[in-house]
């Protein structure tokens, strides 16, 4: 038997929800608001009832509004301007409106506000944003002096991230050649980062997590007289934004391919990211060092991408290399200037600063930290900078090395301290004159996202999730994301997205850079959402309410991992895992150096116990600096198996020397458990 709603029949009826509750409640039929249901049986009785009276005096008024045409037309005649003036008297409404500012306009308390739309089924707060329907419904059930009125014409620049104007005229005879900016793409584990350690003489393979790059990262290095920018793009194909956002800050891109593996789905990725660009293309063929090296195979699969060689008559420069080797690495970087010389790259260094955020972070000490990459002009310290929604003024510049410096000129990149807030890794940077108006241009695009969030959020109704359920049996995956910079959330968001098939979807319903604290928890149990933890981790306050709450914290180094089990777990092939159960934490309060074997941590267990035999995280600022084994574990002089909770002891980490005080360091084991989200 079918059903329909309480305000479907009030429509139908020509009357007020609320009366019409009324009279249902009088027919002892239960109904709590205009969102309730009712038989079909129940809504023919209430017809019968209603119907036929109300239709008669609809057929009456019809009779009499007939009767009255001439009349009304000729006091209109007479009083031309009253309607207007009427029609002026209301307030003029602009949706969208929070409903403080809805009440004051209207001239009602908030309270009577907030009751009344609840007995119109909508549970709000006093900054609960007002659509136009709402505003509508409201006007007409509660009769208020308002009309909704027309939204006004914004400036492009309030809601548009992208470039603002600014009042400086170009000379031509300013421009002048500037380092050009290097990409270096391919697929994980060719080399590309190899390759960059060769070029820039410096490790970094050796700190990345399972020896894949997981932020971009920003360097200059010099050939000759010369210098090159280069931007170190992640390989994995789960950070394709990050790859991508690299290709469109780039002048000429490196395609790095080991000739002992040919062409991957990631190395052709890259090629469609270089072409979409339209960047020239240099193909370095990595790994002829190795004894299964096949350059010609791989240059014979670059022809079927477009890609032809120079050597074969076609116009892309392939370099045969070996990057840990250092094997013909000068020729690439000549190939490079010389790519550089005929695209005849140039730059302004006399006008304000122009370029893109390429990654950013909160950090503790210093606030929000942004990479930027300046594509055109200078920037300077002092200066007034937007990047997004993000404003504020730099007050230091560092560059890749660690030094402090006054200017970054054309195709530098520098951390820039300053910012208001952490921007989004890939918003336009540009120094403005004016810090006024670069306050409310920042302003005017932080409430134009917040009024998207709201009006995203505001449209879920149970109408539409029922629809959803019986559509296809939709169920969803709420996630919360944190990392510890922004380019990863956002790769890590896209890739997790793609993960949502017909029967399950993703949903990520928050995301945020810093560790995992009390709030993500209390929203994590509120929306039955899984929280992911990337290069973060869970305060002990946190944990504890994680684990009050029953709310499922999920911790990843490698990108992979995390999308690995996700995707398990939507699959139904979970199987029983090796879980890591966090056993204490200590707090490292002096460091001793011993001959022979190393720094010792004087710490003061905080919680729970330490075990000889357990594994060893050092956190800093709750960031993973360090994992390892317990190399010793002693009280005064004595070795020991165990110490609980509010002891002192000194602790040995296998292999690692850099404890500073201040850090924590998490004693964890592992046991096998049944695996489910």
């Amino acid at each position: 038997m079918g059903k329909i709603r309480v305000y479907s029949l009030a429509d139908e009826l020509n009357m007020k929800s609320k009366e019409l509750v009324d009279i249902l409640q009088e027919l002892d039929v239960e109904v709590t608001s205009h969102m309730s249901t009712v038989e079909d049986d129940t809504a023919d009785l209430v017809r019968g009832m209603y119907g036929d009276t109300d239709t008669s005096k609809e057929q009456e008024l019809e009779i009499e509004k007939e009767k009255l045409d001439e009349e009304v037309v000729e006091i209109e005649e007479d009083v031309e301007d009253e309607p207007e003036e009427e029609e002026d008297d209301k307030v003029s409404i602009i949706p969208p409106i929070k409903v403080k500012d809805f009440a004051e306009a209207v001239d009602m308390q908030t309270n009577t506000l907030l009751k009344d739309l609840m007995g119109l089924g909508i549970m709000a707060n006093i900054n609960y944003s007002l659509d136009q329907e709402t505003l509508e419904l409201l006007i007409d059930e509660l009769n208020l002096p308002a009309k909704i009125g027309a939204p006004e014409e914004e400036e492009e620049i309030a809601v548009d991230g992208s470039k603002v104007e600014i009042d400086f005229e170009e000379d031509p005879s300013d421009y002048k050649l500037r380092p050009p900016i290097v990409t270096v793409m391919g697929h994980v584990d060719h080399g590309k980062t190899t390759l960059l350690d060769m070029i820039r003489k410096t490790r970094v393979t050796e700190s990345e997590a399972g020896g894949i790059t997981q932020h971009i990262g920003a360097y200059q290095a010099v050939s000759g007289d010369q210098k090159i920018t280069f931007i170190d793009t992640p390989g994995h194909e789960a950070f394709t934004a990050m790859r991508a956002r690299g290709a469109q800050l780039t002048d000429i891109a490196i395609l790095v391919v080991a000739a002992d593996d040919g062409i991957m789905p990631q190395t052709v990725e890259a090629i469609n990211h270089a072409k979409a660009a339209d960047i020239p293309l240099i193909v370095a063929v990595n790994k002829i060092d190795k004894p299964n090296a096949q350059p010609d195979r791989v240059k014979q699969e670059l022809t079927e991408h477009g890609l032809v060689p120079e050597e074969w008559g076609g116009k892309t420069i392939c370099v045969e290399i070996s990057a840990l080797k250092g094997e013909n690495i000068d020729e690439l970087m000549e190939m490079v200037l010389l790519v550089a010389e005929m695209e005849d790259i140039k730059a302004n260094p006399n006008r304000p600063a122009e370029g893109v955020v390429v990654e950013a972070e909160l950090d503790k000490g210093r606030g929000a930290v942004a990479t930027v990459l300046v594509k055109n002009g200078s920037l300077k310290i002092g200066d007034t900078i937007l990047a997004g929604s993000v404003c504020g003024r730099v007050k230091a510049l560092v560059d890749e090395h660690g030094n402090r410096i006054e200017v970054a000129g054309p195709a530098m990149p520098v951390e820039v301290l300053g910012f208001n807030d952490v921007p989004k890794a890939g918003d336009f940077v540009q120094v403005l004159a004016d810090e006024k108006r670069a306050r409310e241009i920042s302003a005017n695009r932080k409430e134009k996202e917040h009024q998207a969030r709201i009006q995203t959020e505001s449209k879920v109704t149970l109408e539409d999730f029922y629809d959803q359920i019986q559509e296809g049996e939709l169920q969803e995956l709420n996630l919360i994301i944190k990392a510890d910079v922004q380019g990863s959330i956002e790769a890590l968001r896209e890739s997790l997205l793609r993960l949502s098939t017909d029967e399950v979807g993703v949903n990520v319903i928050h995301t945020g850079v810093g560790a995992i604290n009390e709030t993500d928890v209390n929203l994590a149990s509120a929306s039955n959402a899984i929280i992911i933890g990337f290069n973060v981790r869970p305060g002990v306050k946190a944990q504890k309410f994680a684990e009050k709450e029953n709310v499922d914290i999920r911790l990843y180094r490698v990108i992979y991992k995390a999308l690995e089990d996700i995707k398990n777990a939507m699959s139904g092939l979970l199987d029983p895992e090796i879980k890591e159960v966090v056993k204490g934490h200590a707090e490292v309060r002096a460091t001793f150096s011993v001959p022979d074997v190393g720094i010792i941590a004087g710490v003061y267990v905080t919680d729970g116990l330490v075990n000889r035999n357990y594994q060893a995280r050092l956190l800093r600022d709750s960031v993973v600096i360090h994992e390892g084994e317990i190399s010793s574990l002693k009280r005064f002089e004595n070795d020991v198996r165990e110490v609980k909770e509010g002891y002192e002891c000194g602790v040995g980490i296998a292999n690692y020397n850099d404890i500073k005080e201040g850090d924590i360091i998490e004693f964890y084991d592992y046991k096998e458990i049944e695996r489910t989200l």
